[in-house]
Protein backbone atom coordinates (compact mmCIF):
# COMPACT_ATOMS: atom_id res chain seq x y z
CA UNK A 1 0.00 0.00 0.00
CA UNK A 2 1.29 3.25 -0.93
CA UNK A 3 2.41 6.43 1.28
CA UNK A 4 -1.01 7.89 -0.17
CA UNK A 5 -2.94 5.57 1.32
CA UNK A 6 -1.74 5.78 4.60
CA UNK A 7 -1.76 9.57 4.64
CA UNK A 8 -5.32 9.64 3.56
CA UNK A 9 -6.09 6.91 6.19
CA UNK A 10 -4.33 8.66 8.87
CA UNK A 11 -6.22 11.80 8.34
CA UNK A 12 -9.15 9.72 8.18
CA UNK A 13 -8.68 8.17 11.34
CA UNK A 14 -7.83 11.33 12.91
CA UNK A 15 -10.62 13.02 11.98
CA UNK A 16 -13.09 10.88 12.86
CA UNK A 17 -11.49 9.47 16.16
CA UNK A 18 -9.54 12.60 17.38
CA UNK A 19 -6.01 13.32 16.59
CA UNK A 20 -4.94 12.82 20.49
CA UNK A 21 -6.07 9.54 20.03
CA UNK A 22 -4.71 8.23 16.92
CA UNK A 23 -1.22 10.01 17.72
CA UNK A 24 -1.28 8.18 21.30
CA UNK A 25 -1.93 4.88 19.43
CA UNK A 26 0.79 4.85 16.65
CA UNK A 27 2.46 5.98 19.46
CA UNK A 28 2.57 3.24 21.91
CA UNK A 29 2.94 0.72 18.27
CA UNK A 30 6.23 -1.51 19.05
CA UNK A 31 8.03 -3.81 16.76
CA UNK A 32 5.60 -6.44 16.89
CA UNK A 33 2.13 -3.99 16.42
CA UNK A 34 3.47 -1.23 14.42
CA UNK A 35 2.68 -3.12 11.16
CA UNK A 36 -0.44 -3.93 11.70
CA UNK A 37 -1.02 -0.31 12.72
CA UNK A 38 0.28 0.72 9.78
CA UNK A 39 -2.07 -1.38 7.36
CA UNK A 40 -5.04 -1.38 9.22
CA UNK A 41 -4.48 2.59 9.03
CA UNK A 42 -3.88 2.74 4.93
CA UNK A 43 -6.83 -0.29 4.23
CA UNK A 44 -9.53 0.91 7.02
CA UNK A 45 -9.28 4.31 7.01
CA UNK A 46 -7.54 4.95 3.73
CA UNK A 47 -9.37 2.77 1.61
CA UNK A 48 -12.44 1.97 3.16
CA UNK A 49 -13.19 5.69 4.69
CA UNK A 50 -11.28 7.24 1.66
CA UNK A 51 -13.68 6.00 -0.76
CA UNK A 52 -16.08 8.96 -1.16
CA UNK A 53 -19.01 7.00 -2.19
CA UNK A 54 -20.50 7.49 1.62
CA UNK A 55 -20.06 10.58 3.79
CA UNK A 56 -18.69 10.25 6.99
CA UNK A 57 -21.90 10.10 8.42
CA UNK A 58 -23.33 7.20 6.93
CA UNK A 59 -19.98 5.03 7.25
CA UNK A 60 -20.42 6.12 11.20
CA UNK A 61 -23.82 4.58 11.47
CA UNK A 62 -23.29 1.92 9.46
CA UNK A 63 -20.08 0.55 11.53
CA UNK A 64 -22.11 0.99 14.85
CA UNK A 65 -24.80 -1.57 14.05
CA UNK A 66 -21.55 -3.76 12.44
CA UNK A 67 -18.86 -3.34 15.40
CA UNK A 68 -22.09 -4.02 17.77
CA UNK A 69 -23.05 -7.29 15.79
CA UNK A 70 -19.30 -8.03 16.54
CA UNK A 71 -20.14 -7.60 20.44
CA UNK A 72 -16.44 -5.41 20.20
CA UNK A 73 -17.84 -2.53 23.17
CA UNK A 74 -14.68 -1.27 23.18
CA UNK A 75 -14.21 -0.53 19.60
CA UNK A 76 -18.39 -0.04 19.56
CA UNK A 77 -17.57 3.41 21.95
CA UNK A 78 -14.80 4.75 20.16
CA UNK A 79 -16.72 4.81 17.17
CA UNK A 80 -19.67 6.06 18.91
CA UNK A 81 -17.57 8.77 19.67
CA UNK A 82 -16.66 9.14 16.10
CA UNK A 83 -20.40 9.28 15.03
CA UNK A 84 -21.07 11.97 16.76
CA UNK A 85 -18.00 14.07 15.77
CA UNK A 86 -19.38 12.74 12.28
CA UNK A 87 -22.74 14.62 13.24
CA UNK A 88 -24.71 11.96 13.82
CA UNK A 89 -27.47 13.20 16.10
CA UNK A 90 -28.90 11.55 19.66
CA UNK A 91 -32.42 11.23 17.76
CA UNK A 92 -30.64 9.21 15.30
CA UNK A 93 -28.36 7.43 17.92
CA UNK A 94 -31.73 6.08 19.41
CA UNK A 95 -32.84 5.05 16.19
CA UNK A 96 -29.69 3.16 14.95
CA UNK A 97 -29.55 1.85 19.05
CA UNK A 98 -33.47 0.02 18.10
CA UNK A 99 -32.05 -1.65 15.34
CA UNK A 100 -29.11 -2.57 16.75
CA UNK A 101 -31.27 -4.71 19.53
CA UNK A 102 -33.54 -6.05 17.48
CA UNK A 103 -31.16 -7.54 14.97
CA UNK A 104 -28.21 -8.09 17.45
CA UNK A 105 -30.12 -8.95 20.20
CA UNK A 106 -31.49 -6.88 23.64
CA UNK A 107 -28.21 -7.77 25.44
CA UNK A 108 -26.14 -6.36 22.66
CA UNK A 109 -28.52 -3.19 22.63
CA UNK A 110 -28.69 -2.97 26.33
CA UNK A 111 -24.76 -2.38 26.40
CA UNK A 112 -25.03 -0.14 23.25
CA UNK A 113 -27.95 2.23 25.78
CA UNK A 114 -25.37 1.44 28.47
CA UNK A 115 -22.09 2.97 26.73
CA UNK A 116 -24.23 5.74 24.81
CA UNK A 117 -25.38 7.27 28.50
CA UNK A 118 -22.20 7.23 30.03
CA UNK A 119 -21.00 8.94 26.50
CA UNK A 120 -23.68 11.60 26.43
CA UNK A 121 -23.33 12.46 30.07
CA UNK A 122 -19.58 13.18 29.84
CA UNK A 123 -20.38 15.58 26.48
CA UNK A 124 -22.89 17.29 28.40
CA UNK A 125 -20.59 17.81 31.93
CA UNK A 126 -17.74 19.33 29.32
CA UNK A 127 -20.41 21.69 27.62
CA UNK A 128 -21.65 22.08 30.99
Amino acid sequence: MGDDLFQTGLDNRKAVLGGDYVESVLAQADDFSRLFQEQMTAWCWGFGWGDDTLDKKTRSMLNLTMIAALNRMHEWELHLRGAITNGVSREELRSILHVIAIYCGVPAGVECFRIAKRVFAEIDAKEG
